[in-house]
């Protein structure tokens, strides 16, 4: 089960992605026309601190309209490794370096539509090491502990994807150390 490209040409470039207009062959021979958004990766980071406390952000998402409650997430940069990039998005979101990253998952963020492939790690022994943020980011820094997580899935406080897939991946480590 796979497509043949007939087409493939890039329709917009911007600074974060780009949108790819494919057409494609399936097997069966029908013909169609998709839209792709090419996307260069990206990390999330479950922070945990050495009192259990989970470090998250809020952040204002414009295609939201809203002050999102999130952990912290950033794009891969070109020939960036997801674990130099998972140090780097520490440091400039949260301004903590991780003295450990375990990588505990990773996925496809929206396979229908998006090339983006975001990896996730699990960091801790967390020291102050303060990078400068993105100027385009305003960011609040919130702990939060684990017996919170519950309570802010529930009110729909939390409501980003990319942060429950990756609490979901950290479950157990985040309950095996309560």
């Amino acid at each position: 089960m796979s497509a043949e490209v007939l087409q493939s040409q890039i329709v917009y470039q911007g600074r974060a992605f780009s949108v790819r207009k494919d057409r494609v062959r399936y097997a069966a021979g029908q013909v169609s026309d998709l839209d792709i958004v090419v996307h260069a990766g990206a990390v999330t980071l479950v922070p945990v601190d050495s009192e259990g406390n989970l470090w998250m952000i809020r952040q204002y998402r414009h295609s939201t309209g809203q002050i999102l409650l999130e952990l912290p997430a950033g794009t891969l940069e070109l020939g960036e490794s997801p674990e130099a990039c998972a140090e780097r998005e520490c440091r400039e979101e949260i301004g903590m370096a991780p003295g450990r990253l375990e990588r505990i998952g990773e996925c496809f963020l929206a396979p229908g539509y998006s090339t983006e492939y975001m990896y996730f790690f699990l960091a801790t022994g967390l020291r102050p090491a303060p990078l400068a943020g993105d100027s385009d980011e305003e960011i609040s820094i919130e702990r939060v502990s684990t017996g919170q997580l519950a309570d802010l899935v529930g009110s729909g406080d939390l409501k980003d994807a990319k942060s429950l897939a990756a609490l979901y991946l950290a479950r157990a480590r985040l309950e095996a150390d309560k």
